[in-house]
């Protein structure tokens, strides 16, 4: 006459794992769509602009130094002058704002 747990949670079968999954697959997609994919494509630009930089082209540092680029190494470095006579080694990936871009060189 009277059920028992063994048999009431039978009763919930295949359906009901699926349901309690829901709400948790529902948080990670609103995560991702929120959080992490923004996140992606700010970084991807930032590569974008720290790819593009060239002599001449005034940056701003993480740390709020402005300078010039003065030379373009190969090797993850910039040569930024700040004033007349003072340059200072920067990564590339510490540059966190491009003020003005020099135009291409015409070939």
């Amino acid at each position: 006459m009277f059920a028992t747990p063994a048999y009431a949670q039978a009763a919930d079968g295949v359906g009901g794992a699926f349901a309690s999954f829901v709400p948790l697959i529902l948080i990670f997609a609103i995560m991702y769509f929120l959080l992490i994919r923004p996140q992606q494509k700010k970084v991807k630009e930032h590569q974008k602009m720290v790819e593009a930089l060239r002599r001449g082209d005034q940056v701003v540092t993480a740390g709020g130094l402005i300078g010039k680029v003065s030379k373009v190494k190969e090797d993850g470095e910039l040569e930024v002058e700040l004033s007349e006579g003072v340059k200072v080694r920067v990564v590339k990936s510490t540059i966190s704002q491009v003020l003005n871009k020099t135009e291409p060189a015409k070939s």
